[in-house]
């Protein structure tokens, strides 16, 4: 399973950043690329506890529900997502590009202490912490067929 734990998943990712374009179309969801190389890296703001996203209390915080989401069941597509995550305009688009993927680094270092817990998902192992960020910036570019 792939992880941000291991540099070359986190250089396939960075390298899928980099062929984006602003025009680049989405394959569904309403979000424009711009708007969601932001949302990835407003998500690993949130990650490293940098952008405080208020909790849902959901069924898929607890077991066995949480962890066929994270490891196993494909990423639904036009699902809603935290108000937090997708606020903010966009800035200049190579710089979005840049810091999403330099993000990625941030999260792979070791914190300083624990990490926050995932408003959706409540507290996570590193290891789902790792598969979470790649599946969700993995299922992003997809959306946008890179």
């Amino acid at each position: 399973m792939k992880s941000i734990w291991r540099a070359s998943v986190r250089d396939e990712l960075r390298a899928r950043l980099a062929r984006l374009t602003p025009e680049s179309n989405a394959r569904w969801g309403r979000m424009t690329a711009p708007q969601m190389v932001a949302h990835l890296a407003d998500s690993a703001r949130m990650a490293l506890g940098d952008l405080p996203v208020a909790p849902t209390r959901r069924p898929i915080r607890y077991p066995p529900l949480k962890q066929l989401i994270v490891y196993l069941l494909p990423f639904p597509k036009g699902v809603p997502t935290a108000p937090e995550l997708i606020g903010r305009i966009p800035g200049e688009f190579s710089h979005e590009v840049h810091t999403a993927g330099a993000l990625l680094e941030r999260i792979a270092s070791p914190p300083d202490g624990p990490r926050p817990e995932h408003p959706a998902f409540g507290r996570l192992s590193e290891q789902a912490w790792g598969v979470l960020v790649y599946r969700h910036y993995d299922h992003h570019l997809r959306q946008f067929s890179v």
